[in-house]
């Protein structure tokens, strides 16, 4: 991080914007992941690539040195070069990365995800987290003989869910027809759609707000009564809620979960787990199956990472870890007497700093505060998303940042020139849900 006497410097991006120029045309909205590309950050001030990363850490391709509090949007639970599962890796790697047969690490690690995840009866693996939701909406309708799905959260790319968005060019109207979103803790919404044309509903079982009035046990009551099954995507709290996910932490098991990020650290792989009467129909009559769903290198790091997650209770430390950036951030918030417009919540191991539009257009206010953390030597873009490489003393750090830059967001509010102080254009909304 930089120190105190350069921090009103911004980073020399020269070479970030190279590479985007050449990029421009060739690789549609420049990124693979919309959440790393140029419309989710100030665009002319944050870097645009990556070139590195240790424990908490990322450099840029200009060698601009951040703390990182995106890590990979989601993947890194542990740290960035791991050694522990760079070393599963590297051994895995002398052997090979696929073959022509089912890997003996397919079984070890679904036995170890049988051991930690509750529902965990039977498992499949894939590559990313779309493939497992989309797997377990096909399944839920073969298995329920329905078509219709509610959801609530954000489960990928595939026109099943997509289609609920200003995104949704190119899905059917017929397949749009068949989905429809409820609103969590809210139990009367689920009740209004839940017909018996329902296969599933499927849900995260934690965004940033806490379930309320037992929203979660209700909801498996609705399900179980109307013969429709629960699905949790875990992408966001599996491996960090709880060594079993959202599901052990809130003690509600589903009838099948998804997982994928934390899982690996870094590595490409999603899990399905469930009910082993749902799962047997990947037997024969629903079809799953992939290429690399069995290849070796993210089978040895999932096992190493769920080994590490477990030996060292790192939900704990990611637990207490978020927390102080939680507080911390809300306490500072209030003593500037802005908590009015801007606090952050959320599960300590994974937290929001959320703006409100009394204060102006929250897109603003979020891109400001990430331009001056960024002088800091901060990747942000929103959100604490914590692993267990973070220190204490970064966490101090961190919030020594949030009182300069919240002072300087508190007095561009009062002079209403939030944009005036921009020096690249703010951040842009994912897309509109419908």
């Amino acid at each position: 991080m930089t120190d105190s006497t350069n921090k009103q410097k911004l980073p020399d991006i020269t070479i970030s914007n190279e590479l985007h120029r050449r990029s421009e045309g060739l690789i549609p909205a420049y990124s693979q992941t919309l959440a790393k590309g140029p419309t989710q950050h100030v665009n002319g001030v944050a870097p645009k690539y990556l070139k590195r990363g240790k424990g908490a850490k990322v450099w840029d391709v200009d060698g601009n040195e951040f703390l990182d509090y995106n890590i990979g949007i989601g993947p890194i639970s542990l740290g960035y070069c791991y050694p522990e599962v760079d070393d599963a890796i590297r051994q895995q790697l002398i052997n090979g990365i696929t073959f022509s047969l089912t890997n003996p690490l397919e079984v070890e690690l679904s036995e170890l995800v049988r051991d930690v995840v509750p529902n965990a009866e039977s498992v499949r693996i894939s590559k990313t987290g779309a493939d497992v939701t989309s797997a377990a909406v096909r399944v839920s309708r073969a298995f329920t003989g329905r078509d219709k799905i509610l959801c609530c959260g954000y489960h990928g790319w595939h026109d099943w869910y997509i289609g609920l968005t200003s995104r949704k060019a190119g899905v059917p109207q017929d397949v749009i027809n068949l989905v429809e979103p409820i609103n969590y803790n809210d139990i009367e919404s689920v009740k209004e759609k839940l017909s018996k044309d329902v296969a599933c509903v499927i849900l995260e079982p934690m965004i940033f707000d806490f379930p309320e009035n037992d929203f979660l046990k209700e909801l498996q009551k609705l399900c179980e009564a109307n013969g429709t099954l629960l699905i949790f995507d875990e992408m966001w709290t599996g491996f960090r809620l709880a060594l079993g996910g959202g599901q052990e932490y809130f003690g509600v098991t589903p009838d099948l979960a998804c997982y994928s990020k934390a899982i690996a650290n870094g590595m490409p792989i999603s899990v399905l787990t469930g009910r082993k009467d749902v799962m047997r129909l990947f037997d024969e009559e629903v079809f799953f199956f992939t290429t690399f769903g069995g290849e070796a290198l993210s089978l040895a790091a999932a096992i190493a990472t769920i080994h590490e997650i477990r030996d060292n209770k790192v939900t704990e430390y990611l637990a207490k870890t978020g927390e102080r950036l939680i507080s911390g951030y809300n306490e500072i918030a209030t003593e500037l007497n802005i908590d009015g417009f801007t606090r952050c919540k959320g599960h300590p191991a994974r937290s929001i700093v959320v703006f409100d539009e009394s204060a102006g257009n929250p897109l603003h206010l979020k891109s400001l505060v990430q331009q001056e953390l960024i002088r800091h030597g901060i990747l942000w873009s929103g959100f604490h998303n914590i692993c267990f490489s973070h220190t204490a003393d970064e966490v101090n750090d961190t919030l020594s940042a949030y009182r300069d830059v919240l002072t300087t967001l508190k007095n561009a509010v009062e002079n209403n020139c939030v944009l005036d102080m921009l020096k690249g254009q703010p951040v842009q909304p994912v897309f509109r849900k419908t």
